[in-house]
């Protein structure tokens, strides 16, 4: 099945105590390579999460962001340094009786002192912290399944490109087919005349001239070339329709199209081969940049 690699998703969902957001961004790469962004919440997470972009995602760089807001003010817990505040108030009763200070220590120098008093945030109990990582993993399926809609989506753009291009590019092997047949009776032909001449001149047995032309013309039939070229495009309809991600197959065909290609260009004989193969590898290099897109 073709999917393309690029595409956005994202959801909001409203928890009684917190406000969850999942945004998820795909782009193309090689393997699959996933980045997460985390609050400290869902740290404990991370390898489950991992998990369920690998079950909806088989190859490109997927960036997961992940927000816990609360909805209202957090609690929050003031905690006294106690042993600091006795320390501070034995220094400053101690200053006082040699007359260095009066006054005492009053409540603001307290709270001026550094970690003198603390404020901390109150933890959530482990209830509600289970019932909003419930809610961040829905969030989080439902992300990666609308992902997963405009990737395929996307895909059947680039299905209809490729298969036109791979129409041109099989329009294109009739022409070489046709030019391969045109070059090799021409090349016997010329043969045929050449050696007829020397003939005359050498008093050859003219079976066994026969044969060395038979073999030599041989030498440019492109009839495999073709059937396998024929077999690629046919390979490449059956990995598009297949349920299977098939972007590296594809690429991996594209090589092995590639390749034949190169042997018509050094068999095929003609007037208009050199340009029907130009044609062919330009064909090639815009499936090959399509290719680069495809799960």
């Amino acid at each position: 099945m073709i999917k393309s690699m690029t595409g956005f998703a994202s959801v909001t969902r409203e928890h009684e105590c917190a406000t969850v957001g999942v945004t998820a961004r795909s782009v193309n790469h090689r393997y699959l390579d996933t980045q997460l962004r985390l609050p400290s919440l869902l740290a404990d997470q991370e390898t489950d999460l991992r998990g369920c972009v690998q079950r909806w995602v088989a190859r490109g760089r997927v960036e997961l962001a992940v927000t816990v807001r609360s909805v209202g003010p957090a609690a929050v817990d003031v905690v006294l340094n106690e042993s600091l505040v006795d320390a501070l108030s034995a220094a400053v009763a101690g200053a006082e009786e040699r007359g260095l200070a009066r006054g005492g220590l009053t409540v603001s120098d307290v709270l001026r002192f550094p970690q003198a008093v603390v404020v901390r945030e109150r933890e959530t109990d482990e209830a509600t912290q289970a019932s909003i990582k419930a809610a961040a993993r829905e969030a989080v399926d439902e992300t990666l399944r609308e992902l997963d809609v405009m990737r395929t989506r996307e895909g059947t753009y680039l299905r209809a490109d490729l298969e036109t291009r791979c129409a041109v590019l099989a329009d294109l092997v009739v022409q070489l087919e046709a030019a391969g047949e045109a070059g090799r009776a021409g090349l016997i032909e010329r043969l045929t005349a050449r050696v007829g001449e020397l003939r005359e001149q050498l008093q050859l047995d003219p079976s066994v001239i026969a044969q060395e032309v038979v073999r030599f013309a041989a030498r440019s039939d492109v009839h495999e070339e073709l059937i396998r070229l024929r077999g690629h495009l046919d390979h490449w309809t059956v990995l598009s329709d297949s349920a299977e991600p098939c972007g590296r197959k594809l690429d991996f065909l594209l090589q092995e199209m590639n390749r034949e290609i190169n042997t018509l260009g050094a068999k095929v004989e003609g007037p208009d081969v050199s340009e029907l193969i130009v044609g062919a590898k330009a064909e090639l290099e815009k499936l090959r940049e399509q290719v680069a897109n495809v799960e």
